[in-house]
């Protein structure tokens, strides 16, 4: 059972949180992102949870990705979490907004150097002729920035996605699961309960 859920989400997503970065034994933080083109058509793939507050959950990208396309021709996205081995979920829906350049700028600065440098070598989501490619785009930018800063490339940053709903889910036995749903209501969250 879901025990001690308050009115507010955000409390037990981060006792949640703590418990998979204790327990979890590989990436607590990866979250599978779902936006939707501009067909209507949805896509998913896996991200890193890099940060979370009363605002929403930040994560980062190459804004020309496919993901960043997306969620700039349409900000609606959804998160979900999965931590197998505390047998629970969360699932994230909510509209994604840029965070501010300043935040962008303090994460890129506590990213390995050879990230940093990635950032700058990878056209992400377009074709690559072959690997040799972005080995010599790695090469140019490490030789291009070899001494000081490296500044965050402008086709970089990241979004926070304000959370519209939030449902926690619990496995239990023969499959009688706990399901507990937060939805926005104003200033403020109302809860139910769903079937499993």
């Amino acid at each position: 059972m879901i025990r001690d859920a308050g009115p507010d989400p955000l409390e037990l997503f981060d006792r949640w949180f703590k418990e998979a970065e204790a327990g979890e034994p590989n990436d607590p933080e990866a979250v599978a992102l779902a936006t939707v083109g501009p067909d209507g058509m949805p896509s998913a793939r896996m991200v890193l949870l890099k940060g979370y507050d009363r605002a929403g959950f930040v994560f980062y990208t190459n804004l020309e990705s496919r993901k960043g396309r997306q969620l700039a021709s349409s900000p609606k996205a959804a998160l979900c979490f999965h931590w197998k081995s505390l047998r629970r979920s969360v699932r994230v829906e909510g509209v994604a907004h840029p965070v501010d350049d300043a935040e962008a700028d303090a994460y890129f600065a506590t990213r390995p150097r050879a990230s940093r440098i990635g950032a700058w070598a990878s056209d992400q989501s377009r074709p690559l002729a072959g690997r040799f490619e972005l080995e010599k785009r790695v090469a140019e930018f490490t030789a291009r920035f070899a001494l000081g800063e490296i500044p965050r490339p402008p086709h970089w940053s990241g979004f926070r996605v304000a959370p519209e709903r939030i449902e926690f889910w619990q496995n239990g036995a023969f499959r009688l699961h706990d399901r507990l749903v937060y939805l926005r209501e104003g200033d403020g969250w109302r809860t139910e309960r769903l079937y499993p």
